[in-house]
C-alpha cells in the first residue's frame, strides 16, 4: 500500500486529469501531499478539473499527466519527436552543410538544441532556470562544449602512447588504440581530452565560470566538474591500476584466510595473522609491519579491514623503500608503484590543487560540485581524488559529490566503503547515483583486450544494484543525517521506490536529504511533478554554442532508439495536448 501511495503522489500513475498550473512558488513537504497519499492506488472514476491559478493541484497525479506542466513549448518537442526517428547520427553535420551556419542554428534551437540544451552562454540560460525554478526545478549546470573526434589528432592525443613496460601492466589499464576515442559507444556523458596542463588550467576556469553561472541562476544549485579534464588520463590510469592492486592484495590474503566472497565491511585480517604472512612474503618484517599500524594508529582492535588497509597505502606510499606487492600470475615480488613516480605524484599535486581552487569557488558561491564518474579504467583515481576532496570540504556540509555507477559489479562495496569512511571520520557523504553512460564501450573493450567486464549482466541486475545502493544511503540518512544523496534517474520504478522508502524512513523532502534528477528535455512527466509538490529536483543543464555541443547533440541523436522506447508516455500525452488545444481553439497557447 505504501509503494502505491508513494506513487500517486509521484504523480506516477495513469490519470484523466487536465488543466494548467500555477507558476508561483508553493508550500511544500508531505504535508501537502496527505490527501491524495491516503487514496490509495485505485484509479480515479469522476474526472475532476485541472487546479486554477489560484489553487495548487490536489495531488502529484493531477501535474504528472498534465501536458501544459511538462512541455510548455509543445510544438518544439513534436518536431524533436519526428526529427530523431530518422536515426542518423550524421543529419546534424549533412543539414550544416546544406543550411549554412545561420539557417542551421535556427533549426537546431527549433529541435535538438532547443530540446537538449539551455542556451548559449550564462544570460541566454536565465529564461529557462527561471522558469524551472518557478515549478520547483533546480539546475546543474554542464559548460557542454567539447572535442569533435572526427580528426586523428583527437584520437592520437586521447589515447597518449605507452611509456614502455606494457606488457606487465594490468590488460584493462593499458592504453589501446582503438579505444583512445573515448567518445565511442558514449551515452548521457561528455568527454575532455589532454593536450597539455595549460589545456587543464582552461577547463578549470572554464569550470570557474560555470561556477559562477550556477550562483547568478539557480537557488540551491550544482555545478558539474570531470576530472579527466583536470588531469592527464594517463595519470589517472596509472593511478587507478596501483589503487585497484592494493586492494586486490588485500582480497588475495583474505582469500587465503577463508574470508573470500564476503561483503567488504565484512572482511577483517587478524593483525596477527597478517604481519606474519607479510613476512613470509618478503614484503615486511614483522618490526617494520608493526611499524606501520603503530604510526597508523591502525589495528587496535586486533583486525585490520579494506579501509584500514588503504590508509596503509597512502602513508607507505612516501616511503623511501618499495612497497612491493606479488604478481598474481607470476608469484614474484614487483613494486606497487613501479611507474607511479615523481611526475605522476605532481599531476596528483596539480590534479588536487584545481579542485581545491573549485572547490573554494564553489563554497563561496553557494554552489556544490557534482563531480562525474567516467569510464571504469579512470574511475578508481577519480573516485579517490574526490573522496580526497570531500574530506577536507564536506566537514559542515555535503559540498563535494561523488557520483557512482551502479551498472558497475563493484558499485555497492564502493558505495558502502565511502559511507564506512565518511562515517569514521565525521564528514557529510554527498552522492549522485547513475546507472551509468559507457556500458557499450566498456564491453566491447574487456572483449578486445580480455579482461572480465565489469558491467552488471543485465538491466535487471543494474536495476538490483542501483535500489540496493540507494536503500543504503537512505538508511544512513536516517540513522546519521550526514548522508545526501541525488537519485539521478529516468527510471520511474526508481522514483516511486525512492518515495516509498523515504516515507518509511521518515526522511521529509524538506531535509533536503534526498534530490532527484534528470537530463534537460527528457522525462518532464518525472522532474516536474516532483517539483511542485516540493521534492528536490534538478535538471542536468548542459549549455553552449550551438556550433560548439554538436558532438554532445550528435550522442542524444544517437541515444533516440532508447529514447523513443522510454518516451511513450510523453509522446501519448503531447498528442492529447494537441487535440485539446485543437478542441478549445488555443494551438499555440497553454
Amino acid at each position: 500500500m505504501l509503494e502505491a501511495q508513494s506513487a500517486r503522489a509521484a504523480g506516477l500513475e495513469g490519470s484523466q486529469s487536465c488543466g494548467t498550473v500555477r507558476t508561483e512558488p508553493q508550500p511544500q513537504g508531505w504535508g501537502r501531499l496527505a490527501p491524495s497519499l491516503a487514496l490509495g492506488w485505485r484509479k480515479r472514476t469522476v474526472r475532476k478539473p485541472g487546479p486554477t491559478p489560484g489553487r495548487r493541484a490536489s495531488s502529484f497525479q493531477d501535474l504528472s499527466n498534465n501536458p501544459a506542466v511538462l512541455l510548455p513549448r509543445c510544438w518544439e518537442q513534436l518536431l524533436l519527436l519526428l526529427a530523431i526517428s530518422a536515426d542518423d547520427p550524421q543529419l546534424l553535420q549533412l543539414c550544416q552543410r546544406v543550411l549554412g551556419q545561420t539557417l542551421f542554428e535556427r533549426l537546431m534551437k527549433m529541435t535538438f538544441y532547443g530540446q537538449f540544451v539551455a542556451g548559449e552562454d550564462q544570460e541566454a540560460i536565465k529564461p529557462l532556470l527561471r522558469r524551472n525554478q518557478a515549478f520547483g526545478v533546480g539546475a546543474v549546470l554542464d559548460y557542454s562544449v567539447e572535442e569533435d573526434l572526427s580528426d586523428g589528432r583527437s584520437r592520437t592525443s586521447a589515447a597518449e602512447k605507452e611509456m614502455g613496460g606494457a606488457e606487465k601492466r594490468e590488460k584493462q589499464y593499458r592504453a589501446h588504440q582503438g579505444f583512445g576515442d573515448h567518445h565511442g559507444g558514449v551515452t548521457g556523458a561528455h568527454t575532455y581530452f589532454y593536450a597539455d596542463e595549460a589545456k587543464c588550467d582552461q577547463h578549470m576556469e572554464t569550470f570557474l565560470r560555470c561556477i559562477d553561472a550556477s550562483s547568478g541562476s539557480s537557488e540551491d544549485g550544482f555545478s558539474a566538474i570531470k576530472l579527466t579534464a583536470l588531469a592527464r588520463p594517463q595519470f589517472l590510469v596509472r593511478f587507478s591500476e596501483v589503487l585497484v592492486k592494493w586492494r586486490r592484495f588485500f582480497h588475495q590474503m583474505a582469500a587465503e584466510e577463508g574470508q573470500a566472497g564476503r561483503a567488504v565491511l565484512d572482511t577483517k585480517l587478524e593483525v596477527e595473522k597478517l604481519q606474519e604472512a607479510l613476512a613470509k612474503l618478503g614484503i615486511a618484517s614483522k618490526t617494520e609491519s608493526q611499524q606501520w599500524f603503530t604510526g597508523e594508529n591502525l589495528g587496535t582492535n586486533g583486525t585490520v579491514d579494506l579501509l584500514d588497509w588503504n590508509s596503509l597505502f597512502d602513508s607507505r606510499t612516501k616511503l623511501s623503500r618499495p612497497l612491493l606487492i606479488p604478481n598474481r600470475k607470476t608469484g614474484q615480488l614487483e613494486p606497487l608503484l613501479l611507474r607511479f613516480g615523481e611526475e605522476e605524484e605532481l599531476q596528483m599535486k596539480r590534479v588536487l590543487q584545481r579542485m581545491d581552487v573549485l572547490a573554494r569557488r564553489a563554497m563561496e558561491k553557494g554552489v556544490r560540485l557534482m563531480v562525474d564518474a567516467e569510464q571504469s579504467y579512470f574511475q578508481p583515481a577519480i573516485s579517490h581524488l574526490t573522496v580526497e576532496t570531500q574530506r577536507r570540504f564536506n566537514g559542515s556540509q555535503p559540498l563535494i559529490y561523488n557520483t557512482y555507477q551502479c551498472y558497475l559489479r563493484e558499485a555497492y562495496n564502493n558505495v558502502t566503503g565511502d559511507v564506512e569512511l565518511s562515517r569514521r571520520e565525521g564528514w557529510h557523504f554527498g552522492t549522485k547515483l547513475v546507472r551509468g553512460a559507457y556500458m557499450e564501450q566498456e564491453r566491447e573493450r574487456a572483449a578486445q583486450m580480455g579482461y572480465e567486464d565489469p558491467i552488471n549482466p543485465t538491466y535487471e541486475k543494474t536495476n538490483e544494484m542501483y535500489h540496493r545502493c540507494l536503500d543504503y544511503v537512505l538508511e544512513e540518512i536516517k540513522q546519521s543525517r550526514k548522508a545526501s544523496v541525488m537519485v539521478a534517474s529516468h527510471n520511474e520504478d526508481t522514483v516511486k521506490f525512492t518515495l516509498r522508502r523515504m516515507m518509511e524512513l521518515g526522511i521529509h523532502p524538506s531535509d533536503k536529504k534526498v534530490c532527484f534528477g534528470q537530463l534537460l528535455g527528457m522525462c518532464d512527466q518525472i522532474t516536474f511533478p516532483l517539483g511542485q509538490a516540493g521534492f528536490p529536483v534538478y535538471k542536468y543543464v548542459p549549455y553552449g554554442p550551438v556550433k560548439e555541443v554538436l558532438p554532445y547533440l550528435s550522442r542524444r541523436a544517437q541515444e533516440n532508439r532508447g529514447f523513443m522506447q522510454r518516451a511513450n508516455r510523453e509522446r501519448d500525452l503531447l498528442w492529447k495536448e494537441v487535440k485539446r488545444r485543437l478542441l478549445t481553439g488555443n494551438l499555440f497557447s497553454p
